[in-house]
């Protein structure tokens, strides 16, 4: 098995995905991955429209064929009648990870009231934890920076590749009984 994370990148929005405006999550996350993984990394990144068969789609290929072991999806997640970014991904979801969405509305609070309206969850498929961030740049550092801490243990129960993180951006947490000894 490789040790290179492969991470899916799903940009959710009707206006970016024809054109109207460029997407700013994608480069974002491929920005806040560049400073904080210290482990090697590679990419598939899409940028579709709010339709639910089509996110459900990209998330099954992403995760099925393409073999991501992290998928983030960014857009989509409020109360909007065209936001259905947690409908899609708990349809294709093999297991629901409740913390996750606790946790990232938890730490959006922080900075907005308007983080109640979000709708955000995290899920497993396969081999793959899925976890819908939001749409804009400054609100996707600060989810990450808030939950990302759990992520690599979680992908190594998923059986997915040890992450490491540069721990002057984000130290990753995993129990003393799951630690590997220091070479």
């Amino acid at each position: 098995m490789s040790n290179e994370l492969l991470i899916g990148l799903v940009s959710i929005s009707d206006r970016a995905s024809s054109g109207v405006y460029e997407d700013q999550g994608i480069p974002a996350l491929r920005e806040w991955f560049a400073a904080t993984l210290a482990s090697p990394w590679r990419l598939e990144s899409r940028l579709i429209p709010d339709e639910q068969p089509l996110i459900e789609q990209t998330l099954i290929e992403l995760c099925d064929t393409a073999g991501c072991h992290l998928v983030l999806t960014t857009g989509g997640t409020g109360p909007a009648p065209r936001d259905v970014t947690p409908e899609a991904t708990l349809a294709v979801a093999h297991k629901v990870m409740p913390g996750f969405g606790e946790q990232m509305r938890a730490v959006s609070l922080k900075y907005v009231p308007t983080a109640i309206l979000s709708r955000q969850v995290g899920v497993i498929r396969g081999k793959a934890l899925i976890l819908n961030l939001p749409g804009q740049p400054k609100a996707i550092k600060e989810t990450l920076d808030g939950v990302f801490a759990a992520v690599p243990y979680c992908i190594d129960l998923i059986s997915g590749p040890t992450i490491e993180t540069r721990e002057d951006a984000l130290k990753a947490f995993r129990p003393k009984s799951a630690q590997k000894p220091s070479r």
